[in-house]
């Protein structure tokens, strides 16, 4: 099962996952314009909604609504399901209210993907981009030199030991617990229990 962002939403991908007997799931937004377009027509409004979550983080509570439809002819190689998820988010602090909707198509058939589970699948790829965000953003990991063999992948798995240490340990910013941990040595050793 291979989840991915609107960036690899691409028929090749597709067509190499389903050559190997893997699935896909596949956010869709406007590099796709002809699918994105086909599933915004889809008749939304006679479809039942299949799922209702809500949470509260990031400074902000939101309300998360799937639905779900079986499709035969899509614009995507081997695209059984599509799913819409509206995002209703409200800033705690100011009470702005911002609606997304976001679409997704996926080899999964219905007898092998609940509406549920195909949420979770999703959700679970977005915690994985909130890493690739805290990894950039901390660490500069987009604007890396290092290209060759294995070098880019050691690196990848030295930041994620940190960003997952930091977590351990209760961090809430990862980059001020870096900063800090960067002051004395001993603390990094300290943090990994080696010290």
């Amino acid at each position: 099962m291979v989840t991915s962002d609107a960036l690899h939403t691409q028929r090749e991908h597709a067509d190499y996952f389903l050559g190997r007997r893997a699935h896909y799931i596949a956010i869709v937004k406007g590099n796709q314009k002809n699918l994105r377009k086909q599933l915004k027509s889809l008749p939304w409004k006679e479809i039942p909604l299949q799922g209702r979550t809500r949470g509260i983080g990031h400074g902000r509570s939101e309300i998360r609504r799937i639905k779900v439809a079986t499709v035969n002819n899509l614009l995507f190689p081997g695209a059984r399901q599509v799913v819409q998820i509206k995002r209703r988010r409200t800033c705690r602090k100011t009470g702005k209210t911002t609606i997304a909707t976001v679409y997704a198509v996926t080899s999964l058939t219905a007898e092998q993907a609940t509406p549920a589970q195909l949420a979770q699948l999703i959700r679970g790829h977005w915690k994985i981009e909130a890493l690739h965000h805290v990894r950039d953003t901390t660490f500069a990991e987009d604007a890396s030199q290092l290209r060759t063999g294995n070098t880019p992948r050691a690196m990848a798995s030295w930041r994620n030991l940190a960003v997952g240490a930091l977590r351990l340990s209760g961090a809430k910013n990862i980059a001020a617990g870096a900063r800090r941990n960067a002051r004395d040595a001993r603390r990094p050793l300290a943090l990994l229990g080696l010290g």
